[in-house]
């Protein structure tokens, strides 16, 4: 009898084990409002896991997507005690956010946790989606509801798409039809019903093809009310840059994604406390509105003096004396301010506005640029050397400054005072000369005959009375010819530039070293650019106006330059300024661009050399 009962407790446990037995079960979600799933799109898979007390970990790949995301959002327990029978049970969710990359038929899984394996996910991935580029603001359909979800789950995180009747973003562009290298303003602004935003995070930064950015630091700090279509938001502005196009016709602006947090209200009735809500957790990736700028190309003909500004600018001078000396170097500073393309303002070559005998030398510039809400004010100045190489009274002529004034349509122009200046005698021509008087003996001496034979011969018959002629005439020919192939070589600055590229690109980068050494992210990558953009505008003999990635193939490829140093050297150029306005700050691969820049430039350097020989 004992043996019966015993054989009959072990089957009654053996069942209630079975009952609440370890499960892992594996659900698609394809996110609010598609039936299906397109490249470039987010998807997610549920990993509900039941009664185990391990946990999954984070898959290192899907077929077909990319993982992007692994976390816990649930977690569950129920205990109960029935006529002293106590049963016990436990479960949790885990989502994983993948992002398809390519189309066709795939299986996910199946998965072990806790010694228990899941089922198998089918799931199929189509062409690119339509709903990239449509315009933010259009509401997305409800999510999809999984059939085997509990109904207790409502208080879990929901994925959806690009937003949905209560939170969207709106980019705008404070001008649609523009002058090349004109200053625009691009925002990215948050309209929201919803009670509390916990989080936003940009997940990519936005595409500027052919533009050159400027993140500005004017946001919204709080949420401020707007009325949108006859409904009232809270709003917030979450991105501003000012965006300078390099190229004319149709450029687009792509908007980028971004993830929001949010806590949506549910509201229910209750029998004893009547009418309650709670807060229930809502993540949506939301992707504003894509944009069209019509770029006009400046007015022509350009004038031969104009400097690549664009905007409004002033320039002013500074020379702190009057009186100088010879072969004594002087300095004369610059200062162009005003709002616009600051940084690629040039003035004109001084050797050639300057008297021949003051001698002018490359400005060392300071650029002090400020990016606000609606452009980029500031000043440059130019601190210019400049050595008096004669005595005399000069004239150093007012500087002219010509840019383009979008807001008129004409090129403007801007003067900088000159001065009257007086040089003396520097110390190095204050060398005098001491006459010593030469000793004289007055005893007499013999008078060789063969002596006063020699001299007899006339002067002009000896070839070293013809040498104090011949090496004079000889010394002024090699100084002619030297002075005027200096001249020559400093008269066309962009031909002496192109020389030197190279190593002016050099003295560039150790400006972007020595921010790699202290860390600094934002430094390194303004230096790199300056670097390689001024590198290419000093080796093609290109204007700032007119360096643009189009113009910089087509040159280097007339010069015999291989394709694929081209792409590498434009590809590092986009990479540079990827990673300077992306949201991590580039920081991990800062070496890595450091050497590739080195590299890419030796390598144009070398298919010009070959060029060259050819």
């Amino acid at each position: 009898m004992i043996r019966k009962i015993g054989t009959l407790l072990l089957l009654i446990t053996f069942s209630a084990l079975s009952l609440f037995a370890g499960n892992v079960r594996l659900s698609l979600d394809m996110g609010r409002g598609r039936s299906g799933i397109a490249v470039g799109e987010l998807f997610y898979i549920n990993i509900d896991v039941t009664n185990i007390d391990d946990s999954p970990s984070k898959p290192s790949g899907a077929a077909g997507a990319k993982v992007m995301y692994f976390e816990r959002v649930s977690q569950s327990s129920s205990f109960s005690n029935v006529n002293g029978q106590i049963t016990q049970s436990s479960s949790s969710r885990y989502v994983l956010t993948l992002k398809a990359t390519e189309e066709g038929k795939f299986t996910f899984g199946p998965i072990t946790v806790g010694g228990v394996k899941s089922n198998s996910l089918n799931y199929t991935i189509g062409g690119k989606s339509a709903a990239a580029n449509n315009g933010a603001g259009a509401p997305a359909a409800s999510d999809p509801v999984d059939d085997h979800q509990d109904k207790n789950e409502s208080d879990k995180p929901k994925f959806i798409g690009r937003g949905d009747s209560n939170l969207f973003l709106r980019a705008s562009v404070s001008q649609t039809n523009v002058y090349e290298q004109q200053a625009l303003v691009y925002t990215v602004k948050l309209y929201t019903t919803y009670d509390a935003i916990k989080f936003i995070g940009a997940t990519a930064a936005p595409k500027f093809d052919g533009f050159v950015v400027e993140e500005s630091k004017d946001i919204s700090h709080s949420l401020t009310p707007e009325t949108y279509n006859g409904k009232t938001y809270a709003t917030a502005v979450i991105a501003r840059y000012v965006i300078f196009p390099q190229m004319t016709g149709q450029l687009k602006v792509l908007g980028n994604t971004y993830t929001v947090s949010v806590d949506q209200r549910e509201y229910y009735h209750d029998p004893f406390w009547g009418s309650m809500s709670y807060a229930t957790p809502l993540q949506l990736n939301v992707t504003p509105n894509d944009l069209i700028v019509n770029v006009k190309a400046l007015p022509s003909p350009k004038p031969a003096d104009f400097s690549g500004g664009v905007g409004n600018f002033r320039i002013s001078s500074e020379l702190k004396s009057s009186t100088f000396k010879s072969n004594t170097a002087a300095s004369i500073l610059y200062t162009v301010s005003g709002t616009g393309n600051l940084k690629y303002i040039q003035l004109p070559d001084l050797a050639t506005v300057y008297p021949d005998e003051l001698e002018v030398y490359t400005p060392k510039t300071d650029i002090q640029a400020e990016v606000g809400g609606s452009n980029v004010s500031g000043k440059v100045t130019f601190d210019y050397s400049f050595m008096p190489l004669e005595e005399g009274n000069f004239k150093i002529p007012a500087v002219r400054l010509v840019y383009f004034n979008p807001e008129t349509g004409k090129y403007e122009t801007a003067q900088a005072r000159g001065y009257d200046i007086s040089v003396g005698k520097g110390e190095a021509s204050a060398k005098s000369q001491v006459n010593r008087p030469k000793k004289f003996d007055s005893s007499l001496q013999a008078i060789d005959m063969s002596d006063l034979e020699k001299e007899r011969v006339p002067l002009v018959s000896r070839f070293a009375y013809w040498l104090f002629f011949i090496i004079p005439f000889l010394l002024l020919l090699i100084s002619v010819v030297t002075y005027r192939g200096y001249v020559k070589s400093h008269a066309d600055m962009m031909a002496f530039n192109s020389k030197r590229a190279d190593k002016i690109a050099r003295k560039r980068l150790k400006k972007a070293y020595s921010c790699l050494k202290k860390n600094d992210a934002d430094g390194f990558y303004d230096e790199l650019l300056i670097a390689l953009w001024g590198y290419m505008g000093d080796k093609l003999k290109m204007p700032t106006s007119e360096l643009m990635r189009d113009n910089i193939r087509s040159v280097l490829e007339s010069k015999n330059v291989g394709e694929s140093v081209i792409d590498r050297f434009i590809s590092l150029l986009d990479t540079c300024e990827f990673a300077k306005y992306s949201s991590e700050g580039g920081k991990s691969g800062m070496n890595a661009t450091y050497d590739s820049a080195v590299k890419e430039i030796n390598d144009v350097e070398n298919a010009f050399k070959k060029g060259g020989k050819k």
